[in-house]
């Protein structure tokens, strides 16, 4: 059987750390499954930049474009704050360059992390919901422009950049509760008119069975912490869904537990921990891997298209939370590493029996 092509992207900050993890648990899967990995590890972002000058270097597109899925560790950090080329302009390269439209974020709350979320029991028990944000239009791609006293950003969106993002997102509320909350900023900006309006017509003509409302971005950033059980699959533009998922990564507990992929038509996709590069905590083995190991089963499940790898990597996730297992950011004494081990011992002996798919995307 050939082996499925892994391009690991370890980046900055605790990026390797939790690439690590990443990779013990994907080589444990293969042991219980009887897969077969061939990983490759490629620079980017400030790693890139200090061996190669370069945040997207080429050699790194290229891995990318030959691997089935590839899992990013984390880029960014003050060291390359004041350089001319920063760290992200290599993530946002890659997106653009594989054609990864769709970023997804699912939150859930797991019930034995309940006490720890900021906000109250009511507000975020059985808490499920999915972010599904366009990823390579507006403002984050758009013409900019700066002089001596003023600065732009522009933000464009096409038709077509909307229809696109609007399908993943309905046909993922099928497979779920069946509503979609479109978010943008209609009563100011043009282009959110524009996104209202494609939006309300894709859903007319072809997922009138899918409950649909529409949510102004500054409402909704109330509503999503006021409210948050309210919501089944979010859908919504670059920038404010940049701003909301992380926002709603804080529900669970910590960050450190949030997952993503970045989705695209064809060709190899890529997932990632939310949390960032975390540059204070780098190299000190505390950092949480529960959102890497998360992200490494949605590689399995939209990457590699292995559902019962997926459902077991999320299975042992639960069991280890509900074990009593904790890093740091959750009230714990455990390390990345450990933490990591945990997980992998739990993958090994989860029943598969008693878990139950959290997140589907169309």
């Amino acid at each position: 059987m050939k082996p499925y092509a892994i391009a690991l992207l370890p980046g900055d900050g605790v990026g390797p750390e939790v690439t690590a993890v990443a990779r013990d648990i994907l080589l444990a899967v293969g042991d219980r499954f009887h897969r077969r990995f061939a990983f490759s590890t490629a620079a980017i972002g400030g790693a890139a930049i200090d061996t190669e000058g370069d945040p997207l270097p080429e050699a790194t597109l290229e891995a990318c474009r030959a691997a089935d899925a590839i899992f990013l560790g984390a880029v960014g950090g003050p060291k390359w704050e004041s350089g001319a080329v920063r760290p992200e302009q290599g993530l946002l390269g890659l997106r653009k360059a594989l054609g990864l439209f769709a970023n997804v974020r699912p939150t859930r709350v797991y019930a034995d992390l309940v006490g720890h979320s900021p906000l109250k029991r009511e507000i975020v028990e059985d808490v499920d919901f999915v972010i599904f944000r366009e990823l390579t239009g507006g403002a984050y791609f758009g013409e900019r422009k700066r002089g001596p006293t003023f600065a732009s950003d522009e933000c464009v969106y096409t038709t077509g950049e909307i229809e696109r993002i609007g399908h993943a997102a309905f046909a993922a509320a099928r497979a779920r509760r069946g509503k979609v909350t479109s978010v943008d900023k209609a009563n100011v900006l043009e282009t959110s008119r524009l996104w209202r309006e494609v939006i309300t017509r894709l859903h007319a003509s072809q997922y009138a069975d899918v409950r649909l409302e529409h949510a102004l971005v500054d409402s909704m950033a109330m509503q999503l912490i006021r409210q948050p059980r309210a919501y089944d699959v979010i859908l919504t533009e670059n920038m404010f869904g940049d701003i909301l998922s992380d926002e709603a990564s804080v529900l669970g507990g910590s960050i450190g537990l949030a997952p993503s992929a970045s989705l695209g038509a064809h060709g190899p996709a890529l997932f990632e921990p939310v949390h960032g590069s975390a540059p204070d905590i780098a190299g000190k083995d505390i950092c949480n891997p529960i959102g890497a190991a998360l992200s490494v089963a949605l590689l399995l499940r939209y990457g590699l298209r292995l559902q019962r790898e997926a459902d077991a990597v999320e299975a042992a996730v639960e069991a280890t939370l509900t074990g009593g297992a904790r890093t740091a950011d959750l009230g714990g004494e455990l390390g990345c590493r450990a933490m990591g081990e945990a997980i992998v011992d739990a993958l090994h002996g989860v029943s598969m029996t008693t878990h139950r798919v959290q997140m589907h995307w169309g």
